[in-house]
């Protein structure tokens, strides 16, 4: 996987249907525990692939 691969910028829906969950599951459950977000000048959010497979990880570990 190249750097920019991992570094790419995921939408919130791309998350979503990545983990294979309801947007309601991923934003009620999840509350506080989210991969850190990017908060865009027009609102929309994005989340670098590297911080979600970082947060991945770390939800593994903790199981």
């Amino acid at each position: 996987m190249s750097a920019r691969t991992r570094d790419e910028k995921m939408t919130v829906k791309e998350v979503i249907a990545d983990l294979k969950v309801a947007p309601s599951t991923f934003y009620r459950r999840q509350l506080g525990k989210r991969p850190r977000a990017i908060k865009l000048p027009n609102g929309d959010v994005r989340i670098r692939r590297s911080e979600y497979e970082r947060w991945l990880a770390e939800r593994e570990d903790a199981a």
